[in-house]
């Protein structure tokens, strides 16, 4: 099971820390944390939720066109309630996020906000390891808050 873990929250963006079997794999960014779902700019609520491929989504070319021979489809959260076609990839600041999940090697505060980078290379890690889970026949992403700022 992979754990995203929330532990600082900016003005608008929200810093995670994202685990596979209790080992860190990389930097999460997403949306605020809200009560009040705002569309596009709110992280998605604390819970269980299954990882799929979504091989329809318009940035599958995209991703192809870049990640060729790894790419088989976006990692999609599934079931999110309210939510819909949120996906785990690669973006900086939490204006590229529009409630997905932002995959970062390291991470930066800057002017009030985090932001991850080196962001394609935290994803060319942790695609591959979802593939393997998928592939072996179920994947679920536990999210919880633990803000501490």
């Amino acid at each position: 099971m992979f754990t995203l873990i929330r532990r600082r929250q900016g003005k608008n963006s929200t810093l995670s820390h994202l685990y596979l079997n209790g080992i860190f794999i990389c930097y999460v960014l997403e949306d605020a944390i809200r009560e009040v779902k705002i569309r596009g700019e709110t992280c998605i609520p604390v819970g269980t939720y299954a990882l799929g491929l979504n091989k329809t989504a318009g940035m599958n070319a995209r991703y192809k066109q870049l990640h060729d021979g790894m790419h088989q489809g976006m990692v999609e959260v599934k079931g999110i309630p309210n939510f819909s076609l949120v996906f785990v990839h690669i973006g900086n600041y939490h204006q590229d996020t529009e409630g997905c999940l932002l995959t970062g090697s390291y991470y930066q505060f800057f002017e009030g906000d985090y932001r991850v980078l080196h962001s394609a290379a935290a994803y060319k890690i942790l695609y591959p390891l979802i593939l393997e889970k998928l592939n072996a026949g179920d994947c679920f992403l536990e999210v919880s808050n633990r803000v501490t700022e």
